[in-house]
């Protein structure tokens, strides 16, 4: 089976929501609120903990009903099924699409067996990296671990090691290079030591532009301070599915871990990709890791749509951008280790459902997905929160925290909470030119003051957000959180009809990019380009940058 081929504007629920979504130009937030004292009960939902409360949305029953019922029109619950199964549902290039495997959510027991040997692969060398059984080639213990990759080989991992970063085991330093530009690995490398280096080389073809520089300009380094070509074999690991290159580059073979082609890039930090977060945080906190994710999973395959978590927030995200025009989402963890998550999530979305092409190959008549964006907060309200607040575009936002800190101070979360709870009520409620001026003429100020000041201190409100709560942000809650995005992507890559695990848009420009090159270092232009392009490319070459 493939996956359902229909297209969401042939539906009845489709048109429907079309029709329904004038009158939600006008919704009022508080109105709402006010009518229905039981709000939050009707429009939240719970999870071992995993609170997602969608209650300051723009929905009544009436959209939920409908949105739920074009999931079936779209027949959501056959996808899931599919994918889970490990059905080739990356079609354009026949692939199955299986992270969820690599979290124990597979009914396959060849692949069950596969997955358990690639952990038990990683688990050796976790253990015997923190045991001091793995040392460099001059017998000193490995202090600092440097992934090279770029894409889904370092955002993923990255991401959690920055979120799990109070779990770190002592004694590690884990760093993270994946720009080409040569400034990320020398920043890096500025402060390491050769001798306690092991540099993991992230690349399921070992063959990645940019990794492959920085792998190699990461060897010259490591022979020009102190390494011989048999040291490569002590100070270099690959993650690769090409062993042939990886041996070629000097990796030894208990070093090269492998994953399979059923593990998309963007999806891969479950799988050997995540073994620089499993060296950081250790093999037992890495395996709770996949075992939040692997919750949410039979969350997501086993819930009834109108209580499950991942359907619930892609519906959400199809009512916004189809049928009220937000164009952008932004995502807002208060926490200070998460700052990496919104960058991650961009990956993950953007080049998952940035599509223009359906499933049948036909250019889609309606838009896909939408711009994420985001920060920490309380970086945000110092930031870009005054657009949020007063600003002309409809920009739904959710907002992440836990509950309870791990490693800081009861008293200062509290006033991070507290900021938190704060703005997605002050998005909500606003402020009325009446309160404004009530409390101007309290505060005393004079009448030409509160004339040329008052409407600017207007807050209309009636800003949508979402609020997701965790108890506290540790290695299982961190996967379950990651894994619901990763569905929600899912679910509206269904519902718009297109391929969400394929990324031929990412092509072109490396294509390009690779010519470029040839022109710039044979130092002159040797084909037609724009006017633009050839002027830059003349400047770059006639500047003298390179020689």
């Amino acid at each position: 089976m493939s996956l359902p081929n229909i297209s969401p504007i042939h539906t009845s629920s489709w048109n429907s929501l079309k029709n329904i979504s004038r009158g939600y130009r006008n919704f009022s937030l508080n109105k709402a609120f006010a009518i229905d004292p039981e709000r939050f009960q009707k429009y939240h939902v719970r999870h071992e903990g995993f609170l997602f409360d969608y209650s300051k949305n723009f929905m009544e029953k009436d959209v939920k009903s409908l949105l739920l019922d074009l999931a079936q029109e779209c027949r959501l619950q056959e996808a899931v099924e599919a994918m889970f199964r490990g059905e080739a549902i990356n079609r354009t290039e026949n692939r199955s699409v299986l992270h969820v495997a690599l979290r124990g959510s597979s009914d396959d027991t060849q692949i069950k067996d596969l997955v358990g040997a690639r952990l038990s692969a990683m688990q050796a060398f976790v253990n015997k990296l923190h045991g001091n059984e793995i040392r460099g080639c001059s017998g000193h213990p490995i202090r600092h671990i440097v992934n090279i990759g770029i894409g889904g080989s370092d955002l993923g991992p990255a991401m959690a090691c920055e979120a799990l970063r109070p779990f770190h085991l002592p004694g590690f330093r884990i760093s993270f290079v994946s720009n080409v530009d040569g400034a990320h690995l020398h920043d890096v490398l500025k402060e390491a030591r050769a001798e306690e280096t092991l540099f993991i080389i992230a690349s399921k073809t070992f063959t990645t532009q940019e990794t492959m520089i920085n792998a190699h300009a990461a060897k010259a380094w490591f022979l020009s301070n102190g390494g011989d070509e048999a040291g490569v074999q002590c100070h270099f690991a690959a993650i690769s599915t090409n062993i042939a290159l990886a041996s070629a580059f000097g990796v030894r073979q208990e070093f090269i871990f492998g994953f399979e082609d059923w593990v998309g890039g963007r999806y891969s930090v479950w799988s050997s990709i995540g073994l620089s977060l499993a060296c950081a945080i250790g093999f037992d906190r890495f395996l709770e890791f996949l075992n939040g994710a692997h919750s949410a999973d039979q969350h997501f395959r086993n819930t009834e749509p109108e209580k499950n978590i991942p359907v619930l927030m892609g519906l959400l995200g199809i009512w916004y951008r189809n049928f009220l025009d937000a164009e952008t989402h932004a995502v807002l963890p208060y926490a200070q280790h998460l700052s990496k998550f919104p960058e991650w999530l961009q990956q993950v979305d953007m080049e998952s459902n940035g599509k223009q092409i359906n499933r049948d190959g036909m250019r889609v008549t309606y838009e896909t997905g939408p711009v994420i964006w985001g920060a920490p907060g309380t970086n945000g309200q110092h930031a870009f929160f005054q657009l949020l607040h007063q600003g002309t575009s409809l920009i739904p936002c959710d907002f992440i925290a836990a509950a309870r800190p791990v490693d800081t101070d009861e008293k200062q979360h509290q006033v991070l909470l507290s900021n938190f709870v704060a703005q997605t009520e002050a998005l909500l409620k606003g402020k009325t030119i009446e309160e404004v001026l009530s409390e101007m003429r309290a505060s005393g100020k004079q009448a030409k003051e509160i004339d040329l000041v008052a409407t600017h201190r207007v807050f209309t409100g009636n800003k949508p957000s979402t609020t997701i709560l965790v108890p506290k942000l540790d290695p299982y809650y961190l996967g379950m959180l990651m894994a619901m995005y990763e569905h929600k992507i899912f679910v509206q890559g269904i519902i718009w009809n297109i391929y969400s695990f394929d990324q031929w848009g990412v092509e072109l420009g490396k294509v390009l990019a690779g010519d470029i090159l040839k022109e710039m270092q044979a130092g002159k232009i040797q084909r037609s380009h724009d006017s633009s392009t050839g002027a830059i490319l003349d400047y770059v070459i006639n500047a003298g940058l390179l020689s």
